[in-house]
């Protein structure tokens, strides 16, 4: 008899995760999550994060994002990968373009992981 393991994404394992105020997580739920984590720890994917979200209609192409930083098209274009990869962004090409939607699931998995803090 044949068994299945089923792999959670990074993203599935932080929405099933208790609050780390709650519960300690396990070593392979921490190395699950950590590639959220990291790719919001770099200073300009954690701003494309928040421009992205907040962007009129939810969603913004990467011409609407450039003006934002001091940094090129292809570079801007590398961060919104990463973020992507790690499951925070959905993308939609359009022509030339590649539109970007935030994932809130994966945000407020986030959110519920770090949970508040202990009184």
């Amino acid at each position: 008899m044949s068994k299945s393991l089923t792999l959670l994404s990074p993203v599935e394992t932080a929405a099933c995760c208790q609050p780390l105020a709650a519960e300690s997580l396990s070593a392979d739920q921490a190395a699950q999550i950590a590639p959220l984590l990291k790719a919001l720890a770099d200073p300009v994917r954690l701003r494309l994060m928040s421009l992205v979200a907040s962007h009129q209609g939810g969603e913004a192409c990467v011409c609407d994002l450039t003006g934002a930083f001091d940094l090129s098209q292809p570079t801007i274009s590398h961060h919104l990968k990463v973020l992507h990869e790690a499951g925070l962004l959905d993308r939609e090409k359009r022509g030339v373009w590649v539109y970007y939607r935030a994932r809130t699931a994966a945000l407020a998995s986030l959110g519920a992981l770090m949970g508040s803090p202990p009184a």
